[in-house]
């Protein structure tokens, strides 16, 4: 898809933000994404909206296409053809610094290997993400000290470097980092495959009360369908391509216990 001619992005994230709760944080229409390989299945998803605010689980087999969906919303890949809306804007036809611009500013992302920097220190790898969103925030150290304390880490933790943390500690340090923006879209990728059950769990109690809090749109990707407990929308990834299928079809509520 070529994009769109290039006009500028505001600099100061802060006062870049969309309005909570006006349409939709996330819209797909007709988007279709095919890899080269012609071994690789593509992915076409008809229609798909996420409201402000909303925790979806989205979960599939192996192949189904989560990762691709996922890095479609993150900006990494960019659709063949269709329209990917985030916050209301046409991110697809951005071009690839003004996704790179807007991804900084808005969206956090966890990947399944957390991505920190291992010689640099938690306080470094959380600055980091405010770098590259241009955020110009003058109290970095009290709003990590604030995250790390809403994610059960001591503030202590902030000048030790990332490598002699546990899976566990490096795991919300990702989060924090992923969160120190205000972003209102969070795109997490199978974050709890490396954890116990007692961590896991803790982990995910933890994740919902901050995604509450700050009333962030989570997209949650995982395989691991005990997780599905912990939203109230659940997405298969089969119920979303095909060509027939109606919105209302696509989206059930999780069950609850």
């Amino acid at each position: 898809m070529s994009a769109a001619p290039e006009q500028p992005l505001k600099n100061e994230a802060d006062s870049n933000k969309a309005a909570p709760n006006q349409g939709n944080a996330i819209a797909l229409n007709d988007v279709n994404y095919h890899y080269a390989d012609a071994n690789s299945s593509g992915l076409h998803i008809p229609t798909w909206k996420v409201n402000y605010g909303d925790r979806v689980f989205l979960h599939g087999h192996s192949g189904s296409g989560k990762t691709t969906l996922l890095n479609l919303l993150a900006g990494v890949l960019t659709p063949q053809s269709g329209e990917l809306s985030l916050l209301g804007k046409p991110f697809s036809a951005l071009s690839a610094r003004q996704r790179d611009k807007f991804r900084a500013q808005h969206i956090g992302v966890v990947f399944q290997q957390f991505n920190l920097i291992p010689y640099l220190s938690v306080l470094k790898n959380i600055e980091l993400a405010t770098y590259f969103a241009k955020a110009g925030k003058t109290n970095i150290t009290d709003a990590a000290e604030a995250l790390l304390t809403g994610l059960n880490l001591p503030a202590t933790i902030l000048q030790q470097p990332a490598n002699a943390l546990s899976v566990g500690q490096q795991q919300r340090v990702a989060i924090a980092r992923a969160l120190i923006n205000k972003p209102e879209i969070l795109l997490v990728d199978e974050p709890t495959s490396a954890l116990d059950a007692a961590a896991r769990d803790a982990f995910m109690i933890i994740l919902i009360d901050m995604c509450k809090q700050h009333n962030t749109t989570l997209i949650f990707v995982s395989h691991d369908m005990y997780l599905k407990k912990f939203f109230e929308t659940s997405v298969e990834m089969s119920s979303l391509k095909g060509s027939s299928l109606k919105q209302s079809s696509l989206i059930q509520p999780a069950e609850t216990k």
